[in-house]
């Protein structure tokens, strides 16, 4: 057994851009032949080796982002009302439980009247106003998504899911997050309306880097009937880039781990099955060791040489990843609906596993050196540890019956560590 992230006179639209800082910001443990992110357990013993390390930029979603759009919708006496969706383009992180939290700065005195689809988690200071009281008086409001349920007159389109955003390479249509807000104190035209700045995304993970507010072309929207489109006044947009990482803070019920001799709260085990004479077959498992948390609309990224010759996936859905168009190198295994995408608690049933059936290219395919292996692996966007590549199990490419039989029991086991 081996152990093995333009300006327009009436219609602006304000853009936001958040990139995954991956490591960035975190210390990573060095223990036996995986790497581990502080999992502040009990359990750890051995000396360790911290290493900081800096990252922000992955070569399997090179152009991975959150977009954060702010639309101007309507004029009020004393501001605006808006529409700020959030886009996950990233093709394999999604934002798991507890959800995002979106938080920035106003560029003059404004404040919040209503807010339809989420809410901030404080009021501040409203001592001033008399009568109607706004929702938030506070200088950088923190904004969180609903949870499910909530009455239909709070709800938003693509609101109410507790902060959970899938990945666009899994669900497009579940990759958006969105709400509307009333601002006050704001200005009441385009000369007049300041953009929002220092955007910050806090979200389950390493975090994310947000990039100014920039002007860019007003979002068009269509009816519900989708015979008529609409186009909003004003519009601002960020990607989350140049800023500072945004880290999830830490809560109180801090997962609680299985004491395995390796310490990681999943294990992938890719299991080199069976070698027929024109496909060979994988067994994926993947193995939740945290009795505090399951994971929802989970997914596994891998690369390797022999995707772009997959030929069935038994009981994961698959996408292939083409960072690169001319490289069909990456691909997305993620659960069937209902089915097996919640990997659940430590457990019995904190396992999922399919089976992958790959055809053979007789000029490339070998199993020595490691070749069956993947090069890179993603649990939920975060990147297994792989050991040196001598220490792969290496496999003939042909083998009698009885040989076959022991060496078809060779399996590659990979570890991810996180916080």
């Amino acid at each position: 057994m081996v152990n093995l992230t333009h300006d327009r006179a009436t219609a602006q639209t304000a853009e936001v851009l958040c990139s995954p800082a991956y490591c960035s910001g975190q210390w990573l443990l060095l223990q036996d032949m995986g790497i581990k992110l502080n999992s502040r357990s009990e359990c750890v013993s051995e000396t360790v080796i911290a290493i900081y390390m800096h990252s922000a930029y992955d070569p399997l979603d090179p152009n991975g982002n959150i977009t954060i759009k702010w639309d101007v919708m309507s004029w009020t006496p004393d501001g605006y009302v808006a529409v700020v969706t959030m886009s996950n383009f990233q093709m394999f992180r999604h934002i798991p439980n507890p959800g995002w939290t979106l938080g920035w700065s106003w560029a003059k005195k404004e404040v919040i009247w209503t807010m339809v689809g989420a809410q901030t988690t404080e009021q501040g200071d409203c001592s001033k106003f008399k009568g109607n009281v706004p929702h938030c008086c506070k200088k950088t409001p923190t904004v969180v998504d609903l949870l499910p349920g909530v009455p239909y007159n709070q709800q938003y389109s693509n609101c109410c899911k507790g902060g959970v955003v899938s990945a666009w390479g899994q669900d497009p249509s579940s990759a958006v997050s969105a709400f509307q807000v009333s601002v006050g104190q704001a200005g009441t035209s385009n000369k007049t309306v300041k953009l929002p700045k220092n955007f910050t995304l806090l979200a389950p993970g390493p975090g994310y880097t947000c990039g100014p507010a920039k002007v860019v072309p007003s979002t068009v929207f269509l009816t519900q009937d989708k015979r008529r489109k609409t186009q909003a006044l004003s519009k601002s947009d960020s990607k989350f880039l140049n800023t500072p990482g945004a880290h999830t803070p830490k809560r109180d019920n801090d997962p609680l781990l299985q004491c395995t001799h390796h310490m990681c709260p999943i294990r992938v085990h890719w299991h080199v099955k069976l070698n027929y004479k024109d496909y060979w077959r994988v067994k994926i498992a993947i193995t939740n060791f945290n009795y505090r948390m399951n994971y929802t609309l989970w997914t596994l990224a891998v690369q390797h040489p022999n995707l772009n010759n997959i030929t069935q996936v038994f009981s994961f859905d698959y996408r292939p990843i083409l960072p690169y168009v001319s490289i069909n190198d990456t691909g997305m295994f993620y659960g069937m609906k209902f089915y097996n995408d919640l990997l659940m608690e430590a457990g019995p049933s904190g396992n999922v596993q399919s089976e992958v059936l790959l055809r053979k290219d007789q000029d490339t395919f070998t199993f020595k050196q490691g070749w069956a292996f993947p090069r890179k692996v993603y649990f939920n966007g975060e990147e297994c540890m792989l050991p040196p590549p001598d220490t792969y199990p290496f496999l003939p490419n042909a083998a009698p019956v009885k040989l076959l039989n022991l060496t078809s029991l060779i399996f590659f086991l990979i570890l991810l560590l996180v916080a």
